[in-house]
C-alpha cells in the first residue's frame, strides 16, 4: 500500500478515536470524500492495524446509533430559526 495512503488512514483513525468524529466530519477535516474515509477505516485500516480498526468500528457504530437523534435536533433547530425570522 502507498505510504501516503497508509499515513492518511492512520491519521483519520487517530482523529476519529480522539474526537469521536463522524465519517462526514473526518472527511471535511482531511479534505477527502466520505467514501474515501469509509473505505480507509473499514477496509484499509484493518489491513494496517486490526486493533485500531476495531476501536474505530466501535465509535462508528455509536455514531450510527445516534444519527437519528442528531437529525432530529438539526430539524428542530431549523424550525426554531424559521419561527424567529417570521
Amino acid at each position: 500500500m502507498n505510504l501516503y495512503i497508509e499515513n492518511r488512514v492512520l491519521s483519520i483513525a487517530d482523529y476519529i478515536i480522539e474526537t469521536g468524529a463522524t465519517v462526514r466530519a473526518a472527511a471535511r477535516v482531511f479534505g477527502v470524500s466520505k467514501s474515501t474515509v469509509h473505505k480507509d477505516i473499514t477496509e484499509r485500516l484493518r489491513q494496517i492495524n486490526r486493533n485500531l480498526g476495531e476501536q474505530v468500528a466501535v465509535i462508528l457504530e455509536q455514531n450510527k446509533d445516534e444519527r437519528h437523534i442528531r437529525g432530529g435536533m438539526a430539524t428542530r433547530e431549523k424550525y426554531l430559526h424559521r419561527e424567529i425570522e417570521d
